[in-house]
């Protein structure tokens, strides 16, 4: 069974800035490259489990996502960063789905391709839904990141809240 960290993309990985699609407007948060290697020298699975409404507000296509994702791929390649798989939902807050966090549909399908220990793994993200996730989920461990939409930390269920990814050292180091 492998452990494993699940993250959340805009607002941990990128800057937030509201329904980023285009690769001239995706900013990598600093110290990401550096936080990730280190996980990974740790033995960690790295995933991205994210939501996409902006795809059924028709802000942008899955297309433009697909176009999106490849690029960043590209760039964690070339920082010798595997990412083992990517979960995104397509729809909206209203939209029924099983998918949209804190729904589990993104973890349960790379639970399904990868085995993973969820008492051994962590979930980072930047808003309550993300945390509620894990806890659906199982995922024993949970990060809230300030670098994404503000929060208030007194009412973070979160097991650990902190300034951004590049601060990941200082919470994981088994």
């Amino acid at each position: 069974m492998q452990k494993a960290i699940f993250l959340d993309r805009d607002g941990v990985i990128n800057v937030e800035k509201d329904y980023t699609y285009k690769i001239e407007e995706f900013e990598f948060i600093d110290g990401l490259f550096p936080s990730l290697q280190y996980l990974q020298k740790l033995g960690y699975k790295l995933f991205i489990i994210t939501n996409q409404s902006g795809i059924a507000r028709g802000y942008y296509s899955i297309d433009d996502f697909n176009t999106l994702t490849s690029w960043m791929q590209e760039e964690f390649a070339k920082n010798s960063i595997e990412i083992s798989q990517i979960e995104f939902c397509p729809h909206g807050p209203n939209d029924d789905c099983l998918c949209r966090k804190p729904k589990t549909g993104m973890i349960d399908n790379i639970l399904k391709n990868h085995e993973i220990d969820l008492t051994k793994s962590w979930l980072i993200g930047d808003k309550n839904a993300d945390i509620q996730c894990a806890k659906n989920a199982n995922i024993k461990n949970s990060i809230q990141v300030k670098s994404g939409h503000k929060f208030d930390e007194k009412a973070s269920f979160a097991d650990f809240v902190c300034d951004s990814i590049k601060d990941i050292k200082n919470i994981i180091n088994e």
